[in-house]
């Protein structure tokens, strides 16, 4: 019942009401000639075909097929004992309305009837008065009741859909907007968790593990002792710094005058020589083996390659024997370069083993795709050192680093530290 009585329904049925009133003042005043064959026509009977098309008007928004019909036998009664301007006025609005809320099928053919009405009409009324001049007449009359407000109703239709494509287009592309920033937000999370992730966790994993074997041996004289220490504090420091210099530059943007700039530093993987030392130092022995002639790399190829040599020599001291191989392939027409990393894994599993999340085999293959790369990890049969007559389980990790434009626009995603 509710849906019936809405705003829309108590004004359409205000206003005709108000317009019922007004066509009986019309009527009440003459304005209405009768056919000649029915000259006594009683004004009484004006008022029916008058209610018809003024009840159309009450429901015009709600049923429009339902005010059409009522209008077309309202205004084709009044014709046949009228007719009547207040009817014919009011049929305007009938036709109006039914071409505006009426299904899209019915505005097509309403444009096509009407004209073809008008035209009937002036040719019935040129016949009927013996003069084609009146055939003019009768066109242009017929016209204005029939083909005018259809023709403004489809009009203000298309206006009206068209608002309403631009209101749904503007919402699209505000939900597009939305997802754009979700998707930058996410990505630049990433490539933080990626950043701090590499950073930290190579010196934090040989904290633990070398202060791990002081706890664990007794045996240890003073000076063993003081160079592990040193070997901490260096990694406690190299770490701090290099935290240091990342909340720098997420504080450059907002939190620096103009002008003042962070100076990042460069990770190249030229410099894979000081990972190894460092891996050296934390107790792993490192085989380093550089093919080819060191070139300058795109900057997100040079953090990529570093940061991938980094991780795997940090999983080399977390799960490995204490030796690994890096081999550095540049290839010779510079169109990329290869980083090999292999280590055989610990045969004591819970001797050196430090709990991972999986994080660093997800971040290394992350820079590797983006910068238009080959990524691939996982075991392999190795030989043991020695007389080689035993074989151990082993761990690779291969990347496959392409110089070109996809590595250019891996830059941005990389952010000022390439």
């Amino acid at each position: 019942m509710g849906r019936w009585w809405d705003g829309g329904m108590r004004r359409d049925l205000a206003v005709a009401v108000v317009v019922f009133a007004g066509g009986l003042v019309l009527v009440a005043a003459g304005a209405f000639v009768g056919w000649g064959g029915k000259p006594g026509t009683p004004t009484w009977a004006l008022v029916g075909p008058l209610v018809l098309v003024c009840a159309g008007v009450a429901l015009r928004r709600r049923a429009p097929l339902v005010c059409l019909g009522l209008g077309v036998v309202g205004v084709c009664a009044d014709l046949l004992i009228g007719p009547t301007l207040a009817t014919v006025l009011v049929f305007t609005d009938n036709l109006y309305a039914a071409t505006l809320y009426g299904p899209r099928w019915l505005t097509k053919w309403m444009v096509g009837i009407t004209c073809v009405l008008a035209v009937v009409a002036g040719a019935i009324a040129g016949v009927m008065l013996s003069d084609w001049r009146w055939l003019a007449v009768g066109v242009v009359q017929a016209g204005l009741v029939l083909t005018t407000p259809v023709f403004t109703a489809v009009i203000l239709r298309q206006h009206r859909d068209q608002a309403v494509a631009e209101r749904a287009r503007a919402e699209q592309m505000a939900r597009l907007a939305e997802l754009d920033r979700h998707a930058a937000v996410n990505g630049e999370r990433t490539r933080m968790a990626r950043e701090l992730h590499d950073m930290i966790a190579n010196h934090f994993s040989a904290i633990a593990i070398q202060s791990t074997a002081v706890l664990s041996r007794r045996d240890l004289d003073r000076q063993a002792v003081l160079k592990v220490m040193e070997t901490i504090r260096e990694n406690s420091v190299q770490g701090m710094a290099e935290m240091r210099s990342m909340i720098e530059l997420l504080r450059q943007e907002g939190g620096r005058a103009p002008g003042e700039q962070v100076e990042a530093t460069k990770r190249r993987l030229a410099d894979a020589a000081h990972l190894v030392e460092r891996a050296r130092q934390a107790g792993v022995d490192v085989r380093l083996r550089v093919a080819g002639t060191a070139r300058e790399l795109p900057a997100s190829v040079d953090l990529a390659g570093y940061r991938i040599v980094q991780e795997s020599l940090t999983n080399a001291l977390k799960y490995g024997d204490g030796s690994a191989t890096v081999a550095i392939e540049y290839a010779a027409h510079g169109d990329g370069v290869t980083v090999l990393v292999e280590n055989p894994v610990a045969r004591d599993e819970g001797g050196r083993r430090l709990p991972g999340a999986g994080a660093g085999l997800i971040g290394m293959r992350e820079r590797a795709a983006l910068v238009g790369g080959e990524f691939e990890a996982g075991p392999y049969t190795c030989e043991g050192r020695g007389d080689g007559e035993w074989t151990a389980k082993g761990w690779r990790v291969r990347a496959e680093l392409p110089v070109g434009a996809g590595s250019g626009r891996a830059a941005l995603l990389f952010g000022a530290e390439g």
